[in-house]
């Protein structure tokens, strides 16, 4: 589904409204140029995962375990990796689709690919602040109608 966002806060929104589906085991892989708000769209579904810390971007750790009352939520950055060996290498990647939420942003750097996944790709528009984001649900039928649903205020036309 396609959805339109006006502001970085309507990102954020859309963001944590998904995330108040998200369970143990998900992953949300994220997508979009520099600047699209792969950062933001992160932010949003931790806060709705209990997250209330402020999240700067694990660029230069690739990743940052947030632990919440009920799970832990993983935000990755593998911008700056070479390809998958790198985060295999790592040990990190252990952490996706495991015990937590992994928030994963330039997935695609290390061909991560989960088989329990929301993927999201965020594009820019001809306003400079306009964002429209592509939401796909992979092996989440038992929630797709219900966050489908939630997500309808904020669809394309």
């Amino acid at each position: 589904m396609r959805y339109v966002s006006n502001s970085e806060e309507e990102t954020f929104e859309i963001a944590r409204t998904l995330g108040a589906f998200l369970k143990s085991g998900d992953s949300v892989l994220l997508y979009g140029d520099l600047g699209a708000g792969k950062s933001v769209f992160a932010r949003g579904c931790a806060r709705a995962l209990g997250v209330k810390s402020e999240m700067a971007s694990p660029s230069f750790t690739l990743m940052q375990p947030y632990k919440t009352k009920n799970l832990t939520v993983y935000h990755f950055d593998l911008y700056r990796l070479s390809g998958e060996d790198e985060l295999y290498y790592s040990g990190l990647e252990e952490h996706i689709g495991s015990d937590g939420v992994s928030l994963i942003e330039w997935p695609q750097q290390a061909d991560v690919c989960p088989p329990r996944r929301v993927e999201v790709d965020i594009e820019k528009a001809d306003d400079p602040i306009k964002r429209l984001i592509d939401v796909a649900l992979v092996d989440m039928d038992d929630r797709k109608q219900q966050i489908e649903r939630a997500l309808k205020p904020f669809e394309a036309e």
